[in-house]
């Protein structure tokens, strides 16, 4: 006589584990945590409460809400200026000088906002729009990725 066909094992959820791991993301403040354990990965994750205070302390229009519960990526901004080289980047020609932008500043379309240093060379950054700096977001001296968001401008 032939067998029926078993079922795959189900694995066992360890709610010990799972129990530990949300008291972890509760003392800590963080949203998820993932391990690996005895061969099992295991994931637990919530909604970060923030966003829930935000939203309780004063009403906002949907799309405002959605924004604040998001983390802000600089590279999104439609104002971000990225690195168009891999290099170092420094906000002012020589070390000690008065830096080129600062936030708060406003620029026109070409002023220099910073230099990268690729391959020993001093590259001037230009602008590619005008309006105001409300974010630096390099360090002076500081190596920086091709496409990296360096500043917004608004």
């Amino acid at each position: 006589m032939a067998k029926p066909p078993q079922k795959p094992a189900r694995p066992e959820i360890d709610r010990e584990l799972i129990h530990e791991l949300a008291k972890l993301l509760d003392e800590t403040g963080l949203t998820e945590i993932e391990i690996d354990h005895e061969g099992r990965r295991v994931r637990v994750a919530r909604a970060p409460k923030t966003a829930a205070l935000v939203a309780a302390a004063a009403p906002m229009p949907a799309a405002a809400a959605v924004r604040a519960a998001t983390p802000f990526d600089p590279a999104k901004h439609p104002g971000a200026v990225t690195s168009p080289m891999v290099g170092v980047a420094y906000g002012s020609p020589e070390p000690g000088a008065k830096p080129y932008v600062e936030v708060g500043t406003r620029i026109k379309v070409g002023d220099t906002l910073l230099i990268i240093e690729a391959m020993k060379t001093m590259n001037q950054i230009p602008a590619p729009r005008a309006g105001t700096v409300i974010q630096i977001l390099f360090e002076d001296g500081q190596p920086v990725e091709f496409g990296e968001p360096l500043m917004i401008i608004e």
